[in-house]
């Protein structure tokens, strides 16, 4: 939660005054922990499909379904400080059990696929769960959830669909006080769009959406932001025409009391990346760096970082133990 300056000033504190404490050896002790973690899981797989589907049917039926909500954001590169680099959060939320964190550099770690899936087996997964992703539509999220369990969707969220479209009426209320006649004609299609793909017609919506694309592209009048409108609309159009094997009745799941958002995996980019990795913090980044402490800070949010250390150092354990607490206490 703290920067690493911030925390060693908070371990000087309250630990003893001869062991020391600065931000440097933090830092390296925190990545460490990462590294011994990182050396602990398996090989990297293209898929963790095994079986067969008959195999599956015979298989107890699951607890209930689990829902993985998946996001990116992006920090800045300490090597080439003008960019950034996108990192990869998510959180699996059983029906049965705990919620957990997960969280990669993309460009960096070498086993996305085999964390992804220790941490579905963590909470039970067997090959016939239903496990649903919600994703932002980007290829390098969708990429990541391919051949781990056999029985996934792929939906694109609710909330990013609508955070475009409110972008595009936005625009299209710009042009209605330059053209209330066009203005009008395009807030109609906008909405239509929109009741077509929460009903879940494709193949409807993606014409009302081509037309309305059309429609801004010929567009002749004095709008200051018509070239951001144009650009705006047609990149909406192939964002929903490159994710319509992601498309869903989302007002039939929604009464069904199913998730039909990722706000969950947007939360978790607010729990696990802003509130260190934050850019407004003007903190930069090496992707090793950034991937190790994305490790132990999910753990810390998972309450699974303990469990290792005593996995480790099994004399830890016994710290919590009813015997040692009755010693402290006598």
């Amino acid at each position: 939660m703290l920067s690493y300056t911030a925390a060693a000033g908070l371990l000087a504190d309250i630990l003893p005054i001869a062991s020391g404490a600065n931000a440097t050896t933090l830092r390296e002790h925190v990545l460490h922990v990462a590294e011994g973690a990182e050396a602990e899981l398996a090989e990297e797989r293209p898929s963790f499909i095994d079986g067969c589907q008959a195999d599956w049917a015979s298989l107890p039926i699951p607890e209930g379904r689990i829902v993985v909500g998946r996001d990116g954001g992006y920090v800045r590169d300490w090597e080439d400080r003008k960019t950034n680099f996108e990192v990869i959060v998510g959180r699996s939320v059983p029906e049965d059990r705990d919620a957990r964190y997960v969280g990669l550099v993309h460009d960096y770690d070498s086993k996305p696929k085999r964390r992804l899936f220790n941490l579905l087996k963590s909470q039970g997964l067997q090959a016939n769960q239903d496990v649903t992703f919600l994703t932002d539509g980007g290829e390098e999220v969708r990429a990541l959830t391919e051949f781990v369990p056999p029985e996934s969707e792929h939906v694109l969220d609710w909330s990013h669909i609508t955070m475009r479209l409110t972008v595009l009426e936005q625009y299209a209320r710009g042009v209605a006080h330059h053209d209330a006649a066009a203005g009008a004609r395009l807030l109609a299609e906008q909405e239509r769009s929109k009741w077509l793909l929460w009903h879940g017609n494709q193949h409807r919506a993606q014409e009302s959406i081509g037309i309305m694309d059309d429609d801004v592209d010929v567009l002749e009048i004095n709008y200051p932001n018509l070239h951001k409108f144009v650009k705006s609309a047609h990149e909406f159009a192939v964002y929903i025409r490159m994710n319509t094997g992601s498309l869903i009745n989302y007002g039939e799941r929604f009464r069904a009391g199913e998730r039909i958002s990722s706000c969950l995996a947007e939360s978790t980019v607010n729990a696990v990346i802003s509130k260190h990795f934050a850019k407004r913090q003007q903190m930069q980044w090496t992707k090793r760096g950034a991937h190790l402490l994305l490790q132990t800070r999910t753990r810390a949010l998972d309450g699974t970082l303990r469990p290792l250390f005593e996995k480790w150092y099994p004399g830890l354990a016994n710290d919590n133990s009813p015997a040692a607490a009755h010693a402290v206490a006598a």
